[in-house]
């Protein structure tokens, strides 16, 4: 990536700041829903232990696989579906992150 527009967005890291002084990630199983392009999921996921990125757009998950640092790639899942229609109902999560959905 020639320009980083995600750390643009967040210079300060007063999200991934608040995220980590107000959840303990740190080796845990994460489920982000609304992960979108993985702006704030690459920041985060160098720390957790795994990361289940549910994003409902195909679009967006395909442009987040392409955006995925590769040193992330066996340890972020990015994952196409609806959250009504969760393709996981017996896996268990750590923490959810539901940060820009709304």
């Amino acid at each position: 990536m020639p320009t980083d527009m995600h750390q643009q967005r967040d210079p300060e890291q007063t999200e991934i700041r608040m995220l980590r002084d107000f959840a303990d990630l740190e080796g845990k199983h994460i489920l982000e829903i609304g992960s979108g392009d993985g702006r704030l999921t690459w920041r985060y996921a160098r720390f957790a232990g795994r990361v289940t990125a549910l994003e409902p757009h195909a679009a967006t998950v395909a442009q987040a696989k392409k955006l995925r640092p590769a040193d992330l790639e066996a340890k972020v899942a990015l994952t196409c579906s609806q959250a009504e229609q969760l393709p996981f109902a017996k896996k268990t999560f750590d923490r959810a992150i539901f940060a820009w959905s709304l």
